[in-house]
């Protein structure tokens, strides 16, 4: 992706800073990572949280109940299970037998314990008059505050959000987009490429208050991009997957098996990591998610005119086409990584990580298309941290459109010159270069609209943005046109949205969080170095204790932490023999947390 970026500015993101913001949420305890809903059916939803226990040695039953209203006293469903440290104590419950276009509201519980609740809601059948979704993507951590993610959170207006990919960055600390005037870094500080280090980078993500509330109040469609594995990654491997980083089938697993546990998506089956698949919205919307990175693509740059050469893989393409051929719904829209429209400049294709890079399958697709009679073909895209909009055309002929959101913060270029592209490439009809934002898709019978908002910062937290562009296709068209004004929601969106910390349920401060929590152990069990991610209220000098199971001491670390930071020590355990210990963690104020870890 970063290759279109070098077209306009090289290294300019570069550098080290101080601690991150990402702090727990201070309303409840073992649930400091929210929760969150996805994949929503007619019938079904994904619901997910994250438990953090005790003792991390040991299962714990997590409990969930669903209902019609806030107050959770018209129950509709319930159910628990065991999450234990395979899985990061990470849960998800596909909650099933559910009515459809309807909005529930749910809770966890554990330990003691109860989760916020979130709002969800299920997807219409048969005739929908109108949809509205927020499409989102590339959040890195490092770059900015989240403020895209409040303010889609406060329109509240959309059925779902759309994430399109780069939900986090894999990259060390200052390893790309850093910005030097915030408190966030990434956390692990190296590079993400084992399990535990996919794991810490998630869990750190989770704890940022934005991204949790947008999940709390809408069911997400993911797909990933390449940084939820590595920059620019393929089918067998990556450009930021280097020598001495170990085998790229492990890296890959890793990531893959990280991003499910901790994201709201269905499994096909157990261990399949396929995340090609289809949601139905009635007769207005089919929605085609595909994965352009792991699941077959070719190397980037490597006989690019190859007419065999694929983006999508064998199995993924039929799929495809047999899913658009098949659609009778109005609306057949791709959710897609990267850019679909050829752009050139000097008539040079100036993305090889984009469709340009696989042209053959590209007019394969549009071909289908064509021959087929697909009317109504929209893509949808995020990738490049800038804002476009395109005709698709093939031989003079219209076949559909694509639309491209901003980055959540991840730079774009540092001036607009995107008007140059233009003139070589007039099926361009919007593009702009340095803003970040979203884009609200709104549906209907008539036409499909995507309307441009930018956030007026990421240097601090603040929700004021500005609408900036809007352009629509009418059906049947398959061309752009603009319009003056963004889409208005309708009144069916004016549904009360989940209390933000609905937990005070006596004095006792039973539901608050401690002074101080630790949050994950990773690995655990570990045979070397085992990274001990924390959250604190106080500034002070913490210290890290590790007991045998007869209360002797055997090692001691001093750790200095900022006011309710999420914090990552790294203690070196590797001379201590095998065994279970305990690890304690004390406040200079003497205030303690303890739990339990094996040493290999």
């Amino acid at each position: 992706m970063k290759s279109l970026l070098l077209l306009f500015f090289l290294g300019s993101f570069y550098g080290v800073t101080a601690q991150t913001s990402i702090t727990p949420i201070d309303c409840v305890n073992h649930f400091y990572h929210g929760v969150a809903s996805g994949d929503p059916l007619s019938d079904r939803v994904i619901i997910w949280t994250r438990i953090t226990p005790d003792d991390f040695s040991s299962p714990v039953l997590v409990s969930y109940k669903m209902a019609l209203d806030t107050g959770m006293t018209n129950i509709v469903s319930q159910g628990s299970m065991l999450t234990d440290n395979s899985r990061d104590y990470t849960v998800k419950f596909d909650v099933d037998e559910l009515s459809p276009d309807t909005y529930y509201y749910y809770e966890f519980s554990g330990l003691g314990s109860k989760s916020v609740r979130g709002r969800t809601k299920t997807t219409p059948v048969g005739s929908v008059d109108s949809l509205r979704f927020a499409i989102v993507s590339c959040a890195n951590l490092e770059a900015g505050y989240f403020n895209v993610y409040d303010v889609v959170s406060e329109r509240n207006d959309v059925d779902a959000v759309l994430m399109l990919g780069d939900y986090i960055y894999e990259y060390e600390e200052g390893g790309y987009g850093q910005n030097l005037s915030i408190d966030r870094v990434f956390d692990p500080t190296h590079e993400t490429i084992s399990l535990d280090d996919y794991r810490l980078r998630y869990s750190v993500y989770h704890m940022d208050r934005a991204l949790q509330k947008l999940h709390q109040n809408y069911p997400w469609i993911c797909v990933w991009d390449d940084h939820e594995s590595a920059n620019d990654s393929y089918t067998n491997g990556a450009e930021n997957h280097n020598l001495g980083e170990g085998l790229w089938s492990d890296r890959k697993l890793d990531a893959q098996r990280a991003y499910f546990e901790w994201l709201p998506i269905r499994p096909k089956a157990e261990n399949n990591f396929e995340i090609y698949r289809k949601f139905e919205f009635g007769g207005l919307l089919d929605l085609f998610m595909v994965d352009t990175r792991l699941q077959g693509r070719n190397e980037q740059g490597v006989n690019v005119n190859d007419p065999n050469r694929t983006m999508l893989g064998t199995d993924q393409y039929q799929w495809l086409t047999n899913e658009l051929s098949s659609s009778t719904a109005q609306w057949k829209v791709l959710g897609n990584q990267v850019i679909f429209a050829p752009v050139t400049v000097f008539g040079v294709p100036i993305n090889g990580d984009a469709w340009d890079g696989y042209p053959a399958e590209r007019d394969n697709v549009l071909e289908h298309v064509r021959t087929n009679d697909i009317e109504n073909f929209t893509v949808i895209t995020g990738d490049v941290h800038t804002s476009w909009a395109f005709n698709l055309e093939k031989n003079g002929e219209n076949l559909g459109v694509e639309f491209v959101t901003p980055s959540v913060t991840s730079p774009g270029a540092p001036i607009n010159g995107g008007g140059i592209l233009t003139i070589e490439n007039p099926h361009i009809k919007f593009v702009e270069l340095t803003q970040h934002g979203f884009i609200i898709l709104d549906l209907n019978q008539q036409r499909i609209q995507a309307d441009w908002f930018f956030v007026d910062d990421i240097n601090t937290v603040n929700s004021s943005y500005a609408w900036v562009k809007s352009l629509y296709s009418n059906a049947g068209e398959m061309q752009l046109n603009a319009t003056t004004s963004a889409s208005l929601p309708s009144e069916k969106y004016n549904v009360e949205m989940a209390p933000a910390c609905p937990r005070v349920e006596n004095s006792s401060g039973l539901n608050e969080i401690s002074t101080v929590e630790i949050i994950g152990l990773y690995p655990n069990p570990t045979n070397g170095k085992l990274n001990v991610h924390f959250a604190s209220v106080t500034d002070v000098e913490h210290t890290l204790i590790v007991y045998d199971l007869s209360g002797q001491e055997i090692m001691r670390k001093n750790v200095l932490v900022n006011p309710m930071n999420s914090t990552i020590s790294v203690l070196d355990v590797s001379e201590i023999s095998t065994g279970t210990y305990l690890l304690e963690l004390i406040t200079q104020n003497g205030i303690a947390t303890t739990t339990r870890f094996v040493k290999e």
